[in-house]
């Protein structure tokens, strides 16, 4: 039973990626479609954005692009409104990271952006997908579900330049 509740294959899985416009985000719906993913839900933040690439993402077969904005509650709910009770696997790769140390900036603006996406965002998902795919973890003919966060290096070990990035 743990072995089940721990592991989670993508193959036939429906997934969300919570940032598809990095470089990241691009490589993981590509590589969980070439798993056997049955479907990708690719978040969209700031869609005026359009980075190198993406449009090749939005086009792979399975893939959907859905608004995902971490900094705002209300996008959240939303997409869990429409996709919230199917997420297999939840995958935040989104971040907002700065480089310069605390005293190398004045005002606190990219602190309070850094925390508002890495940390608040993280929290909004979790409330808001947590329950429904907590109910279904267990479940016993049903491959349990899962939730990957994608953290930074930084997180772990931090330099003075990674000051604010590193907290949050």
């Amino acid at each position: 039973r743990m072995l089940r509740e721990m592991t989670s294959d993508p193959k036939l899985r429906k997934v969300l990626v919570t940032d598809g416009k990095s470089a990241t985000g691009q490589a993981l719906v590509k590589a969980l479609i070439e798993a056997g993913a049955d479907m990708v839900w690719a978040g969209l933040a700031e869609p005026w954005k359009q980075p190198p690439g993406f449009e090749a993402i939005a086009k792979l077969p399975k893939v959907t692009i859905v608004p995902l904005e971490l900094s705002d509650g209300r996008s959240v709910d939303e997409l869990v409104g429409s996709i919230g009770g199917k997420v297999d696997i939840l995958i935040n790769n989104a971040e907002f990271h700065r480089s310069h140390g605390i005293s190398d900036r004045r005002g606190t603006e990219t602190a309070r952006a850094e925390m508002e996406i890495n940390y608040l965002g993280l929290m909004r998902l979790a409330q808001s997908f947590g329950p429904a795919m907590r109910a279904r973890a267990a479940e016993g003919t049903v491959p349990a579900t899962a939730w990957v966060n994608i953290l930074s290096i930084y997180a772990l070990s931090t330099l003075p330049s990674q000051g604010t990035f590193s907290a949050s």
